[in-house]
């Protein structure tokens, strides 16, 4: 199918343009920027009077729920919440049930993720059989099956012998290994420490969870010399260890959650459960060093960090309901808030949630790493198309997610996000349109 997208004003903040022009795709990839041939006969035409038309978004963190979890969201119901929020390259993390460390289980996710057509699904394979800590998976054969990176979700490795050896291999064949720092230790609590926490009696995460994880990554990289890519940084102090880390010329690359960006763990109120989330929420000193480190590069990409839970998990006292959120429709709209509260400019603001995820992928794409997350001619034509001064209202009901919960969705009405998807492409299919 051509597809015409006329009168936008066309970002790419891979090679900095920002003008208004019309679009042509054709066959999957984008024909023409600015002047359409003349012969160019599209069959669909979108008018994009007062909306940018962007890259489409990446998303490094979002579970999707199926295998294993399937009362709390479909693959379908997840992924037409993706190309509902603009993003149509997403890397959901291996801790389904069963995990992801069979080649067979990996290629058929892909499959029918890819019979969908809604978004294209990267799956990170597990580092260790059954996310136990104890064996290493047969990374190759994973890779092979489509794996772009490896990880052990939510889930500590006890052993550091065997941490190392992870890292040893993966540094060996070029493969990179994601992260969540945090002491299994000390990591145990449901709430960041702090004042709040303790006014309302909740077991606490020390700072020293994610900082003495810092170190021993690090510690083991210098050893290895493996790339990682350290997920959902939640501090200060981690910030500063990543800056550093990354002068002296550590192999790393780090991501902050929507949520750990605009909230804190004041947003806790009167135990309310839509904020039990992982990591904690932590102070304002924490989220303001969050800001300004996504803003100056030190960390590289925004997530949504999408994670849908069902009613029965939620709504039970705060320690004990299940953590997560729903994330992917709100990715776009609380990076461009991050954006405005920043003062950056509309292409700063959208690398973090393109080319720069993009840039942590590396290689693993394959033939897409040369456009993905980019607007150029001859590249895929992944699309988002949406209007900056449109605002919504976060409330369940405007949710195509099979999870509800957000700590967005404040009160009755919800919470007024700024920017809304008219059209989002995905391989030049119309996967989303606004009516």
């Amino acid at each position: 199918m051509k597809i015409l997208i006329k009168n936008g004003r066309v970002v790419d903040p891979a090679t900095g343009r920002d003008e208004r022009a019309d679009v042509g795709v054709a066959a999957g990839r984008i024909v023409a920027i600015g002047a359409v041939p003349a012969d160019f006969h599209a069959s669909r035409t979108i008018d994009a009077q007062g909306c940018v038309v962007a890259p489409g978004l990446v998303d490094l963190a979002a579970r999707l729920r199926e295998p294993g979890h399937e009362h709390e969201g479909m693959l379908e119901s997840e992924l037409n919440a993706a190309a509902a929020g603009g993003v149509t390259s997403l890397v959901c993390p291996p801790d389904t049930d069963p995990a992801l460390d069979e080649p067979g289980l990996v290629e058929m996710l892909k499959f029918r993720a890819r019979k969908l057509s809604l978004c294209r699904l990267f799956p990170l394979g597990a580092l260790t059989r059954g996310l136990a800590g104890e064996v290493l998976t047969e990374m190759a054969e994973l890779t092979e099956a489509g794996c772009v990176g490896f990880s052990q979700a939510d889930v500590n490795i006890r052993d550091t012998l065997v941490m190392q050896r992870a890292l040893q291999y993966a540094g060996t064949y070029g493969y990179s290994v994601w992260l969540r720092p945090q002491d299994m230790w000390l990591g145990g609590g449901v709430a960041a420490s702090g004042a709040v926490a303790t006014r309302l009696g909740l077991s606490g995460v020390p700072v020293a969870a994610e900082t003495i994880a810092l170190h021993t990554i690090f510690e083991l990289q210098r050893a290895t010399g493996a790339r990682v890519h350290l997920c959902r940084i939640s501090s200060a102090a981690g910030v500063r260890l990543v800056r550093a880390a990354k002068a002296e010329g550590v192999r790393v690359t780090a991501d902050v959650s929507i949520n750990s960006l605009h909230l804190t763990d004041v947003d806790i109120g009167f135990f309310n459960a839509d904020m039990r989330l992982t990591p904690p929420l932590r102070q304002g000193a924490d989220r303001d060093a969050l800001r300004a480190a996504l803003a100056d590069g030190t960390i590289d990409a925004l997530v949504s960090d999408h994670t849908p839970v069902d009613e029965d998990a939620k709504n039970l006292p705060f320690g004990e309901a299940e953590p997560g959120a729903t994330g992917l429709e709100l990715l776009l709209s609380l990076a461009l808030r991050w954006g405005q509260d920043s003062e950056l400019d509309l292409a700063r603001t959208l690398a973090r949630v393109t080319s720069d995820p993009v840039r942590v992928l590396g290689d693993a794409l394959g033939s897409l790493s040369s456009s993905a997350g980019r607007l150029v001619e001859g590249g895929v034509a992944d699309v988002c198309v949406f209007d900056p001064s449109a605002t919504w209202s976060v409330t369940p009901e405007a949710l195509k997610s099979q999870g509800k919960h957000t700590p967005f969705a404040f009160a009755s009405t919800g919470m007024a996000l700024p920017g809304r998807v008219r059209a989002t492409l995905v391989a030049g299919t119309v996967a989303y349109e606004s009516a």
